[in-house]
C-alpha cells in the first residue's frame, strides 16, 4: 500500500510541473494566479500523503498553514488585480 502511496506524490509531482510550466509560460496574470493555487492544492495533498505514511501528526499541521496561505494569496492577488483594472465607466460625448 506504501508503494502505492509513493506512486501518487510522484504523479502529483508531475502535475506541479505542469503547473510551473503555466506559471511561466501563462497568458495572462489570471491563469497564472490558478496555476499557483494548483500549487497549494497540490501541496497539501502531498503533505498529507507523507503524514499518512510517516504517521507524523505535525505534518498535518504543516498542511494546514500551507491552505491558509494558499487562500490568502487568493485575496491579495484579488486586491491588487482591483487597482489594475481600469473602471468601466461610459465616456461617451454624446
Amino acid at each position: 500500500m506504501n508503494v502505492l502511496y509513493i506512486c501518487v506524490i510522484i504523479v502529483l509531482l508531475f502535475c506541479l510541473a505542469g503547473g510551473l510550466y503555466r506559471v511561466l509560460v501563462g497568458p495572462d496574470n489570471s491563469n497564472r494566479m490558478l496555476a499557483s493555487q494548483l500549487f497549494g492544492t497540490i501541496g497539501v495533498t502531498i503533505v498529507v500523503l507523507l503524514a499518512f505514511l510517516q504517521a507524523n501528526e505535525l505534518l498535518i499541521n504543516l498542511a494546514l498553514v500551507i491552505a491558509l496561505l494558499a487562500s490568502i494569496t487568493v485575496v491579495a492577488f484579488l486586491k491588487l488585480a482591483e487597482h489594475a483594472i481600469p473602471s468601466s465607466k461610459n465616456t461617451d460625448n454624446n
